[in-house]
């Protein structure tokens, strides 16, 4: 089994007789003046190229890039950091948040022609915004014949762990846990914690079990990496994934390196704020529409999705 919520990173040029082209130069910055405008930036806040990046990025072996969902700039740069890199890298591999483990074969049946997009998007399950965000990133895949890991946990079965909590895995049959990390930490962390703290609805027991959910989560894409890198050794795996499941080496990004502290992991976060000692490297982007101005709004949106998560049946 190989293969949004919350943003991004980049690496290139491994081909030897290019190593004298690549050193760690600043670029000219680019003006931030649109939702179509990107910057790279280091973690120190030196403007970047995509055609001169430096040796950590370059020599990775997992490159998490982080996305606000639908932000035009963030994709842009998904897929201007894919092409870039599928131009060089030979064994560059695609691992996407978008598609579950359970759906791998029908990924995998696209991307050799067996199916047309159509039936990839409704039998994978593609998100509404597929088409206008991540067609571009499968389409350079499968015009370099590269695999694309469909490196995420069902939705239903992490919906209803954030309905029922963590036991609820005691439900599953064989062939549902495979489609999960075989390890669910929910003990206390710096991401937990970071976690609980951005709730900002719901009672403690139901956060405890959405925190349940998102680990389900993160595991499971770290874990559908790690074990694409060990049946494939020497490749690079460019992941994309919502920004909180990435950021600050958290989520998914620690998980990895509790699979396997040797790798080298890159990641790159969307900011609009940009600083000189981060440890991510920056994509400076504008910020995303204020989502909420008026708190009853907020809270209407927040009761619409329950009822829609309380529709689900479980087990």
């Amino acid at each position: 089994m190989k293969s949004t919520l919350l943003f991004s990173l980049a690496s290139v040029l491994l081909l030897s007789g290019c190593s004298q082209q690549i050193q760690s130069t600043s670029a000219p910055s680019q003006a931030i003046t649109s939702f179509y405008d990107y910057q790279l930036l280091s973690p120190t806040g030196l403007p970047l190229s995509l055609s001169t990046l430096p040796n950590e990025i370059i020599k990775a072996d997992v490159i998490l890039v982080g996305e606000w969902h639908t932000h035009a700039a963030v994709h842009r740069f998904q897929t201007d950091l894919f092409k870039e890199l599928s131009a060089t890298n030979p064994k560059l591999a695609l691992s996407m948040e978008q598609f579950s483990r359970d759906k791998q074969t029908v990924v995998d049946e696209y991307l050799t022609g067996q199916i047309g997009e159509q039936t990839l998007m409704s039998d994978a399950n593609a998100w509404p915004n597929y088409e206008s965000d991540y067609r571009p990133l499968v389409e350079i895949a499968k015009a370099g014949n590269r695999d694309i890991i469909a490196s995420n946990a069902p939705k239903p079965i992490v919906k209803c762990i954030g309905q029922q909590g963590i036991n609820y895995l005691d439900k599953l049959d064989a062939m549902e846990t495979s489609w999960l990390a075989k390890n669910i930490d929910v003990s206390e962390s710096p991401y937990k914690s970071k976690f609980l703290a951005s709730m900002h609805h719901g009672d403690e027991e139901q956060t405890q079990k959405q925190f349940a959910a998102q680990m389900v989560w993160d595991a499971t894409m770290a874990e559908s990496i790690v074990d694409y890198l060990i049946e494939h050794p020497d490749s690079q795996v460019m992941h994309i994934a919502g920004k909180f499941h990435i950021e600050n080496g958290l989520g998914t990004a620690a998980q990895i390196i509790k699979l396997n502290p040797k790798l080298n992991v890159v990641i790159i976060s969307p900011t609009e704020n940009i600083t000189n000692n981060n440890t991510d490297y920056q994509l400076e982007v504008l910020s995303p529409p204020k989502r909420f101005v008026k708190k009853e709004n907020m809270m209407k949106a927040y009761k619409g999705l329950k009822n829609r998560n309380n529709n689900l049946v479980c087990k």
